[in-house]
């Protein structure tokens, strides 16, 4: 029975009514097996992070959690769909045409595409497009500046979860090939979208999130449809906006853990409009109002629960293969000597990132996952450091202090990100149906 979130269980249960050949067959009632809501369960929120028992006794995020565990996409599902009459090429041509020209450049544009971007177009009142130009800014300087060097540690995380990392493990990017290029294209993503303008209607972030969101869908659709191995009862909806919120909005999350460690239950004035920036970014990849809360409490608590209702499960053969080749992949674009250096100096900081973000610096436990950190990482992170974290740390104070200089930072930050972008390559977005997994 949904008490707190009507408008959201129903928008779960019309999937089926939108798409009755792709979800008629699901209950959209029933908890799947990775809902760990017995209070003995043993589930992905560690201890050490928060108590469990609080958000299980909580009707109200237990009930948002469990409906979000069950929605896909309700515009970009119908779309994906259409590759069963469309190639996949010419449905990603289409949509980048729509992006780019607008949807009357698409000849004969399928009333599927129609509706997808119009409900990227449809900006939510709460959307302060002020506060998104200067959310954009600050992560800017992120992208710019250490995201190079942490990304890769914050995608292993999304693989710690048999439950959540089965839909990737389906794709076939296990090999390391696949992998670096999931990376990179998550990477360009998160860089993309900071530069000046790109989240504008037509800028290049808008065509960005609504490839990525393509993707998720085409996952999801091939994962019902082209694969054996996905069982509704046991994992629920494939790639669910519930699993897409960590991502999109773990930068958040941090800030609000930073907020509350200092005492503080509001956010300062640049932090909100981080917030800003990241919430309608997420709205741009799918996601629903109800899990992109604006208070750090708020992100804090729905962290939380999505990890305490997430059944705890590691499997070597998904988890650790997914973990083992994205840390293996090579991510640079050539084999000078530079670039070997640089792809070693970015795995030992990613491999400390992870460690401390993900495990509670507990080496053994990341051995576990597949990450181990040895004196040559750390040697190479101590040499690196005051480049590393120095040149963040600078940056930043100089465009809090001196507001004067912000022109300077821009033009810094932005110059650099671009030339991020042309390291991570062109991102191509897509999923092959014909490397799915099909072994049960």
């Amino acid at each position: 029975m949904t008490t707190h979130y009507p408008t959201l269980a129903q928008r779960v249960r019309s999937q089926r009514e939108l798409q009755p050949d792709l979800y008629g067959d699901m209950d959209f009632d029933k908890r799947p097996y990775r809902l760990a809501t017995e209070p003995d369960a043993p589930s992905a929120l560690p201890r050490w992070v928060a108590a469990r028992e609080p958000l299980l006794a909580d009707e109200r995020i237990t009930e948002l959690i469990s409906t979000a565990t069950m929605l896909g996409d309700t515009v970009a599902d119908p779309l994906a769909a259409l590759t069963a009459v469309h190639s996949v090429t010419e449905l990603i041509a289409m949509v980048r045409l729509a992006c780019r020209e607008g949807v009357g450049a698409v000849t004969d544009a399928p009333p599927e595409l129609v509706a997808f971007i119009a409900a990227m177009e449809a900006t939510p009142e709460w959307v302060d497009a002020d506060l998104v130009r200067a959310g954009a800014r600050q992560a800017r300087i992120d992208a710019a500046l250490l995201a190079p060097f942490v990304t890769r540690g914050a995608f292993i995380a999304t693989f710690t979860n048999t439950y959540a990392a089965l839909p990737m493990a389906l794709t076939g990017a296990l090999s390391g090939r696949r992998a670096a290029r999931r990376v990179n294209e998550t990477a360009s993503f998160f860089a993309v979208t900071t530069l000046p303008g790109a989240l504008d209607r037509y800028g290049p972030g808008f065509e960005a999130a609504a490839m990525v969101r393509l993707m998720h869908s085409m996952v999801r659709y091939n994962a019902l449809r082209r694969t054996d191995r996905w069982d509704p009862g046991i994992y629920g909806m494939p790639v669910p906006q519930v699993d897409q919120m960590p991502a999109g909005m773990i930068n958040l999350y941090l800030l609000a853990i930073r907020a509350r460690r200092q005492g503080r239950t509001e956010f300062d004035e640049i932090e909100r409009s981080v917030v800003e920036f990241g919430r309608y970014r997420c709205f741009l990849l799918g996601l629903p109002e109800e899990l992109l809360p604006t208070t750090a409490a708020g992100i804090i608590e729905v962290f939380h629960a999505r990890a305490a209702l997430l059944r705890d499960g590691f499997d070597d053969a998904t988890c650790g293969e997914l973990v083992r080749s994205t840390m293996d992949a090579y991510l640079r674009p050539g084999r000078t000597r530079f670039d070997r250096i640089a792809d070693a100096v970015e795995k030992s900081w990613s491999r400390a990132a992870f460690i401390l973000a993900f495990c509670n610096g507990n080496r053994k436990s990341a051995r576990a996952m597949g990450v181990t950190i040895g004196a040559t990482d750390i040697a190479r992170i101590a040499a690196t450091a005051p480049f590393v974290l120095g040149r963040f740390l600078a940056v930043r104070a100089v465009d809090r202090r001196l507001p004067g200089l912000r022109w300077a930072i821009d033009r810094y930050t932005t110059r650099l990100a671009e030339h991020r972008l042309v390291t991570y390559g062109n991102a191509e977005y897509l999923t092959d149906a014909r490397q799915y997994s099909t072994a049960g």
